[in-house]
């Protein structure tokens, strides 16, 4: 049975990663992407689903103690393990590819003899295909259809276990202090020959020295030096190096709910979640991630403004089908288990803020001038302008029911317009009609606040008409919509921190008001929690921002990841993981608490 949410590390290559247990064992592992199909999908399903574990022999009668860590500012693995008999360290990591993705497990003798035993299953697509597997030249080697990995071991040697129809490569060996034993698995197309085989001690040393080196560019010195650092480099794991794409999770179907419903791939790109990325990024002082964003940016979306899409492939793939896989029992039974993602057809208007505002705050951060980025920019409010922010749509949580007029979605296409008129207003050489666009932006701000806002309850709603809320409205005075100050802000604050409180954190909404199309309910949000300390914070309530904001910190795993939620009856976590969201939530809180008292915020100047 697969581990606990949080029971999981992550190690990656910046094209894919996989998720590491407390056990020793790898159960999520795409290749040769984030998007592609599972090798290891033992974390939806169970070991016949595929997993390599690799542990002390003592491990399996429970006489074993394990601890673990990053290497300094790195994303590679140290795990420790006591047994009776001595201690050894495994080292998981990832190097930056050349040619292939490999993942790299070396185990390090540090007192006595301890015997070692790796199990590995090779199920290819999802844990559905089990491949044909042979031995050449010392290593043992897995072909099904477009797929090949190769397995070498230095001093192991590998034997075939299991029963008939679900075979292990299994190799035991015996590692006394000072002695240091290597696996290597290397994926590749099967028509292809065996790429140039990695040293794995080098590869260690590049690995640490390249993280490292990435990590000291880092700008932020506040006093939460080391958890923003870990969220940033979780951050950069998540970036697709070839494209410059970010998906907004390493995972599928790690559900909302244990034993729900609510379960989605989350490898993809989401223009929101990925913009949020960059501003992160930006902020902790990472502008070539910014730049290479753009990039990607401007390739996915070529085409019609009015046929954007909320989601990507990460190169920029237009068509995401869903559909379930019914041989994955799901993660502790939370079923569908679904690959591919239905909401790429939505309309979720806060995507054009949200991309504009992205855009806008690069370029003032010293983003160099990009004639196209302009050019799309200008397009999207064109669409907008002309009456694409009239229309209802599925919003920011991208609800399965029907669409309505969201407030955070109005308050977004605000933000589009109040960004071009700025980026104008800061570049007059660059073209734009911001007398249409200030009309605009003045007569959502007018609309939003005729039809968003409930003045009995002192609170915006989720959508018009409504008397739900929505925790995205906490991010009103973050976009300048409305000063921190102004009663309708600090009513909306107190109604969403009161009516969505979960454990002392926050929902992102009730479903109760409004069919959001879905049975069954979810945890607390972690992002909207995050949001509800910034809001605290620029409200005047400084003291109980840096409490809220110490209690989410205390939620993250021991090696600083977070989920997409928090269950606070079970005291875990929920939903994929590492999910970015989550993480930026975490950089933009430390950044906003660090900076200096009597400090603007980034704002607006309202309607006018």
């Amino acid at each position: 049975m697969p581990g606990r949410i949080e029971d999981y590390a992550l190690i990656g290559d910046l094209q894919t990663a996989a998720l590491v247990g407390l056990d020793g064992s790898i159960d999520w592992l795409c290749l040769p992407r984030f998007d592609s199909g599972a090798c290891f999908a033992a974390l939806l399903g169970d070991e016949g689903n595929g997993h390599w574990r690799l542990a002390p022999r003592a491990a399996e009668r429970g006489a074993a103690r394990v601890s673990r860590s990053y290497r300094g500012e790195s994303l590679v693995l140290d795990t420790v393990w006591e047994t009776p008999e001595g201690s050894v360290r495994v080292t998981d990591f990832m190097p930056q590819r050349d040619r292939a993705p490999d993942v790299v497990r070396i185990v390090e003798g540090l007192s006595g003899r301890v015997d070692m035993r790796t199990d590995i299953r090779l199920r290819f697509d999802f844990g559905g295909i089990v491949p044909w597997e042979r031995r050449e030249d010392g290593h043992h080697i897995a072909v099904a259809g477009p797929d090949s990995v190769w397995l070498r071991g230095e001093g192991v040697r590998w034997a075939r276990a299991g029963a008939e129809g679900d075979p292990i490569t299994r190799a035991d060996f015996t590692v006394a202090a000072g002695e240091r034993v290597a696996s290597v698995l290397t994926w590749h197309p099967s028509h292809e020959p065996r790429p140039r085989a990695i040293d794995p001690y080098e590869a260690l040393a590049h690995s640490v020295a390249d993280w490292q080196e990435w990590a000291a560019r880092c700008t932020y010195r506040g006093p939460w030096r080391q958890a923003v650092l870990r969220s940033l480099i979780t951050l950069k794991a998540l970036t697709y190096a070839p494209t410059g794409g970010i998906v907004a999770a390493t995972t599928t179907s790690l559900p909302e709910e244990i034993g729900g419903v609510r379960n989605w791939d989350y490898r993809y790109c989401w223009l929101r979640d990925a913009a949020l990325t960059l501003n992160a990024l930006v902020s902790g002082g990472y502008l070539a991630e910014a730049a290479a964003w753009r990039d990607w940016l401007l390739r996915a979306v070529a085409g019609s403004p009015g046929d954007l899409q909320i989601m990507y492939g990460i190169a920029g793939e237009r068509r995401l089908t869903e559909f379930e896989a019914p041989w994955l029992k799901g993660y502790e039974g939370s079923q569908p288990v679904r690959i591919g993602n239905a909401a790429v057809e939505q309309l979720q208007l806060d995507v054009y803020g949200q991309v504009l505002d992205t855009l806008h705050v690069a370029r003032r951060r010293g983003l160099p001038q990009e004639e196209d980025a302009w050019e799309f920019q200008r397009a999207l409010m064109d669409f907008l302008e002309g009456g694409g922010w009239r229309e209802p749509d599925e919003g920011l949580w991208e609800v399965r029911g029907p669409r309505r007029h969201f407030v955070h979605s109005k308050v977004m296409a605000w933000t589009a317009a109040d960004r071009a008129v700025r980026t104008v207003a800061a570049h007059p050489e660059l073209p734009g009609d911001t007398a249409r666009w200030r009309a605009m932006r003045a007569e959502v701000h007018r609309e939003v606040c005729e039809n968003g806002y409930d003045p009995d309850r002192n609170t915006f709603t989720q959508y018009y008409g409504s008397r739900g809320l929505d925790a995205a409205t906490l991010l009103i005075p973050e976009t300048g919509f409305l000063p921190a100050s102004d009663p309708r802000v600090v009513g909306t604050v107190d109604a969403v921190r009161r009516e969505l409180d979960h454990g002392g954190l926050i929902r992102r909404y009730d479903p109760g008001y409004g069919e959001d199309g879905l049975p069954g309910g979810e945890g607390a949000f972690l992002v909207c929690s995050f949001w509800l300390a910034d809001a605290l914070l620029a409200t005047g309530r400084r003291a109980e921002a840096r409490d809220l904001f110490e209690r989410l910190l205390d939620l993250r795993s021991d090696l600083g990841l977070l989920a997409e939620q928090w269950d606070p009856v079970a005291g875990r976590q929920l939903g994929n993981y590492p999910q970015a969201f989550s993480h930026v939530g975490l950089v933009n809180t430390a950044l906003a608490l660090s900076a200096r008292d009597g400090e603007a915020p980034r704002g607006g100047d309202g309607g006018s």
